[in-house]
């Protein structure tokens, strides 16, 4: 694979989605379900307005629309999350690494989807959380007795938010007392794989993005997965900047970066193709945000409204 260009790495998307290879949900034929595409646009809105739609607010909390069964996303990464928020548990020669634990009430499908991979809990080695926001934390307080040899890993401004915003606003209704604390730049080593810590403010001040190496038969690349991209919790100018610099941090040359996994897919769809060609496209197949285009729109039109 080509190494990703800057000019491709931030792809115009005023949605924080991408669309990944996957199974078909459990929920495809319920009425109210919603493909990526809507889903974007209704979160577009909602970055724009600060206010949930009935629609999308009733799309997130269906648990039956919510609940997939987890797939293979590369031979060592397996997406055991939900339709709209990402849970990734990559596999190591000494035990696995988990990224982000999902939110109350789904936690639950979390548990269930290490069960059907037949992981025990007592092999998840680290929980690398992305920020303090709920839907990335707020399983920590379920998942802690359960991984009994975990440390739970997140930046120090992840933490301090997760517990300043503790069952108000964005932050989760519980969660565990302070435990390990990367710092920018900062590696996890299990095994076979290092896992880089960067950080990344602009979703939230405590925003952090892990970048890692997957394989797809035998050949490696090095997949990133944003701790957030979504423009919803964006406050004023000064915090849009600090998102731009953030995408242009990752979008470095010596990162050397190919894959995007998502930290919000909100929509996977199944796709007849290849293997092989899968895995060339997985990269064409990501929406992101292009901060400076948005910028520009959102500066131009009005100034931006603060978080309700």
């Amino acid at each position: 694979m080509n190494q990703m260009k800057r000019r491709n790495f931030l792809r115009v998307g005023l949605g924080s989605a991408a669309v990944l290879v996957a199974p078909k949900t459990f929920a495809a034929e319920k009425a109210l379900d919603l493909s990526s595409k809507q889903v974007a646009a209704l979160f577009s809105e909602f970055a724009q307005t600060k206010k949930m739609s009935p629609e999308l607010k009733a799309w997130l909390d269906d648990p039956v629309i919510q609940k997939i069964p987890p797939y293979k996303v590369f031979d060592n990464v397996w997406y055991v999350g939900l339709r709209w928020v990402a849970a990734y548990l990559i596999k190591t020669n000494d035990g696995y690494i988990l990224i982000d634990t999902l939110h109350p009430p789904f936690v639950g499908h979390l548990i269930d989807n290490l069960a059907l991979l037949n992981v025990d809990p007592s092999e998840i080695k680290y929980v690398l959380m992305t920020h303090g926001h709920f839907d990335h934390v707020g399983g920590a307080t379920t998942l802690k007795p359960l991984f009994k040899n975990a440390k739970f890993a997140m930046g120090e401004k992840g933490w301090e938010e997760s517990f300043e915003h503790l069952g108000k606003g964005a932050g989760p209704k519980t969660m565990i007392p302070k435990e390990m604390v990367l710092k920018d730049g900062e590696t996890v080593t299990l095994g076979n794989t290092t896992v880089r810590a960067i950080a990344t403010p602009g979703h939230t001040e405590g925003t952090f993005s892990y970048v890692y190496p997957v394989y797809a038969d035998g050949k490696k690349y090095t997949a990133v997965t944003i701790g957030g991209v979504g423009l919803n919790a964006i406050k004023d100018k000064s915090q849009l900047e600090e998102y731009i610099r953030s995408l242009d941090k990752l979008s470095s040359n010596k990162l050397d970066i190919s894959v995007n996994l998502t930290a919000h897919p909100f929509s996977t769809v199944r796709q007849n193709s290849s293997r092989k060609s899968k895995i060339e496209n997985w990269a064409n197949l990501i929406f992101w945000f292009q901060g400076r285009l948005f910028f520009n729109m959102l500066m131009a039109s009005k100034p931006v409204r603060k978080k309700c």
